[in-house]
C-alpha cells in the first residue's frame, strides 16, 4: 500500500510539474485568449456534435456523422458519466490554487477530460475516414487538449488517458459503424 501511494504522490509531482511550468512560463494575454477559444469548442463537445449533426445531412458524409456521433455517445457513457464519478479526481486547482485563475471553477471531477475524449473521439473518426479533413481535426484537438491544462483544470495525465481513451473509442465506432452498414449492405 505504500509504494502505491508513493507511486501516486510521483504521479501527482509529475503533473503539477508540468503543470507549474505551463502556468508560470507560458501564460500570456494573447495565449490566454486563444486557449480560452480553444476550450470554449471543447465545451460539451458542442462544436464535434454540430460536425457529426451537418455530415448526417449528406449522403457522403453520412456514415462518418454516424461513427463521430457514436464515438461522442460512448465517450460521454464510459468517461462522463462512469469514470468520473468513479474515479472522483479532484481538479489540480482545488489541491494547488492558482493565482490569477483564468476560468470558474467547476463542478466535477478532473478525470478524464470531457472536452479532450470528445476532441479526440471526433479527430480519430475523420483521420481514419479522410485525411484532409482529419489532420486539421486532430491539430485542432491537441490543442484544445492543451487548453485544458494552460487553463489549469485537468492534470496531464487526465488529458494523456483522455487522448488514449477518445482514439480507442474512435476505432471502435468506426469499427461498429462499418460491421452495421456490412450488416444491411447484404
Amino acid at each position: 500500500m505504500l509504494a502505491l501511494t508513493s507511486f501516486i504522490d510521483k504521479i501527482y509531482d509529475m503533473d503539477f510539474a508540468v503543470l507549474d511550468f505551463i502556468a508560470e512560463n507560458l501564460r500570456s494575454g494573447f495565449l490566454t485568449v486563444l486557449m480560452s477559444f480553444f476550450s470554449f469548442l471543447g465545451d460539451g463537445g458542442w462544436f464535434w456534435i454540430a460536425c457529426a449533426v451537418v455530415m448526417l445531412f449528406f449522403k457522403r458524409t453520412r456514415k462518418t456523422g454516424l461513427m463521430m456521433g457514436l464515438a461522442l455517445v460512448c465517450g460521454l457513457v464510459l468517461c462522463n458519466l462512469t469514470l468520473k464519478p468513479l474515479v472522483a479526481r479532484v481538479r489540480p486547482y482545488d489541491l494547488r490554487p492558482v493565482e490569477n485563475m483564468i476560468t470558474e471553477p467547476m463542478h466535477d471531477f478532473s478525470f478524464p477530460s470531457g472536452h479532450t475524449i470528445a476532441s479526440f473521439e471526433a479527430a480519430i473518426v475523420l483521420l481514419i475516414r479522410d485525411k484532409r479533413f482529419g489532420i486539421p481535426a486532430t491539430v485542432l484537438a491537441s490543442l484544445i487538449a492543451f487548453s485544458r491544462l494552460y487553463l489549469y483544470v485537468h492534470y496531464p495525465t487526465d488529458v494523456i488517458a483522455s487522448i488514449v481513451l477518445g482514439s480507442l473509442l474512435a476505432v471502435f465506432a468506426v469499427w461498429a459503424v462499418n460491421k452495421l452498414y456490412a450488416r444491411f449492405e447484404k
